[in-house]
């Protein structure tokens, strides 16, 4: 699909039948000036998450990001299951990023780019679970937990212990059926959920990124 948007683009994807079908037509481009504003047809070209201007940004929905940058604090510290252009965008606005990583290719990638206050870490996925229990080697360390890896249930109910008391997660493409069960896992632990859907970098579809918090939470919410 990512290589259709591309072609689109490179051929003047609003004018084409391609384009108007892989962007839903009048939505699209009823949206096309915010989304151009956003990066969007940036993050499309290069294949990569990022605003206008280049710089990294997670793949959430654009909803989401804008909420999190007015709110998050330099001394935060966060972990992410999943690594990438989140990792960028988070270690320039928090004081420490932990990022799990399964993919030996992309940690590589993403290990020549990260800057001091990032530890990067490689997990193989496994039958032992490796990978999803990394968080339990933490104790109320973290102000936000990023769920955006591999199996994202398992890791969700895995982090709860290394949140800080007031601290919240992130669960990127909420939307998917799929993670009803670790959503109703964080409703009994109290947790409650605000959605934010709508468009994001590079995809040509709607998704949604949702933030469990409690009610004292570092977020304010």
């Amino acid at each position: 699909m990512q290589n259709r948007i591309k072609q689109g683009l490179k051929h003047g994807l609003l004018h084409t039948r391609l384009g108007r079908k892989l962007l839903v037509g009048r939505r699209f481009l009823a949206l096309w000036p915010e989304l151009k504003k956003l990066g969007w047809q940036r993050s499309v070209e290069t294949g990569t998450p990022a605003d206008r201007d280049g710089n990294a940004l997670p793949w959430f929905t654009y909803a989401s990001i804008y909420f999190l940058s007015k709110r998050i604090r330099p001394e935060m510290a966060v972990f992410e299951y999943g690594s990438g252009g989140s990792t960028l965008w988070w270690s320039r606005r928090v004081s420490h990023v932990t990022a799990c990583e399964h993919d030996l290719e992309w940690f590589q990638a993403v290990a020549a780019k990260i800057p001091a206050n990032v530890e990067l870490l490689y997990r193989e996925l496994s039958p032992e679970g490796a990978y999803t229990q990394t968080i339990q080697g933490y104790s109320r360390q973290f102000d936000i937990v990023v769920i955006d890896g591999r199996d994202r249930v398992q890791c969700a109910m895995n982090s709860l212990a290394a949140l800080k008391e007031d601290g919240v997660l992130i669960w990127d493409n909420s939307d998917r059926p799929r993670y009803r069960e670790g959503f109703a896992f964080l409703a009994s632990r109290g947790f409650k959920r605000l959605d934010f859907a709508g468009d994001g970098p590079i995809n040509a579809f709607r998704s949604c990124t949702s933030i469990f918090y409690r009610a004292e939470n570092c977020l304010g919410i």
